[in-house]
Parts: C-alpha cells; sequence; structure tokens
C-alpha cells in the first residue's frame, strides 16, 4: 500500500511539475533618446533645426543655472532626439548664430552654449 502511494505522489509531483503558465521575459535598459538644452549669457528665443525638425524653444541663462542648479530651469528648453549624429542649427533672430553636427548618446543630455 506504501509503494502505491508514493508511486501516486511522484506521479502527481510530476504531473503538477509539468504545468506551467507560459514562458515570461522581462527586458530593461536605457531609453532610447537624448536631449539637447541650450545655454546663453542671457535667455532669449531660439529657433533651432535638428536634420530639418524646427523647434522653438529657448536659452537657459548660464550664470543663474550654475549658481541654482534648478533642473527645472533645463528642462523648459530640452529637446528630446534620437540617439545617433544630427545637424543642429540655432538662429535667434533669423541670424544663425551655432552650426554643428552633434552625436548624441542614448539617455545623453548634452549642453550647448552659444
Amino acid at each position: 500500500m506504501k509503494k502505491i502511494i508514493a508511486l501516486f505522489s511522484i506521479i502527481g509531483t510530476l504531473i503538477l511539475a509539468a504545468c506551467s503558465v507560459g514562458s515570461q521575459s522581462v527586458s530593461s535598459g536605457m531609453a532610447d533618446e537624448g536631449y539637447v538644452w541650450f545655454v546663453s549669457n542671457v535667455e532669449q528665443k531660439i529657433t533651432v533645426d535638428i536634420d530639418g525638425t524646427t523647434y522653438q524653444t529657448q536659452t537657459i541663462k548660464e550664470k543663474e543655472w550654475q549658481k541654482r542648479r534648478d533642473i527645472k530651469a533645463t528642462t523648459k528648453g530640452m529637446i528630446t532626439v534620437t540617439p545617433g549624429q544630427h545637424d543642429v542649427k540655432v538662429m535667434v533672430d533669423g541670424k544663425q548664430v551655432y552650426s554643428k553636427k552633434l552625436f548624441i548618446s542614448a539617455t545623453e543630455t548634452k549642453m550647448v552654449k552659444l
């Protein structure tokens, strides 16, 4: 009788072990975006062209940012871009004041001083 109970216990354990809900996987890592923002000696409205896409934004006053290190102030002029190389041009009152190719990595925040 003990052998039969042991046999049913083993068979039951194997059956339950074979049941599964399915396979699951978890993926994590860095976000697939980077950021660029602009600093100058005065806060001013600027037009930014990144790879042919135009953005209206503003600069962050450099000395104020360094003094307070106010992260909210830096995000108000931040532009989100995909990682990689980008053609960046900045215009103030219709005049081009900055033109450069920038490489921005995933999750990198690039500060451009004008």
